[in-house]
């Protein structure tokens, strides 16, 4: 279960990222924006191209950014697997998505 959502946020952060950087940079390879999963026994890494990115943590579904390669950073903070939607996965950092009002 856990790792179909992990999947999901990956397919969801790749084409959000790619599609960012198709419209930035026209001519750049798309190997800058292809995502890599990497399970762990308590997190799973996350990384962008060549870069780690985010951390999952496997109990709980929470994302966090990273200090370091496998560093898991608690002050940056990304909701869970289940609030995919509600956060901005094309930029450096994820950003909250701003709410449309009716």
């Amino acid at each position: 279960m856990i790792h179909e959502k992990i999947e999901r946020f990956a397919d969801r952060l790749e084409g959000e990222w790619r599609a960012r950087l198709k419209r930035e940079y026209p001519g750049l390879d798309e190997s800058h924006s292809r995502v890599n999963v990497r399970p762990g026994l308590k997190y799973t890494r996350v990384d962008i191209g060549g870069s780690g990115r985010y951390m999952v943590v496997n109990a709980t579904g929470e994302i966090f950014g990273i200090k370091g390669y496998g560093v898991i950073h608690r002050g940056h903070a990304y909701g869970t697997l289940d609030t995919l939607d509600v956060w901005d996965w094309s930029g450096y950092r994820a950003t909250p998505r701003k709410a449309v009002t009716a």
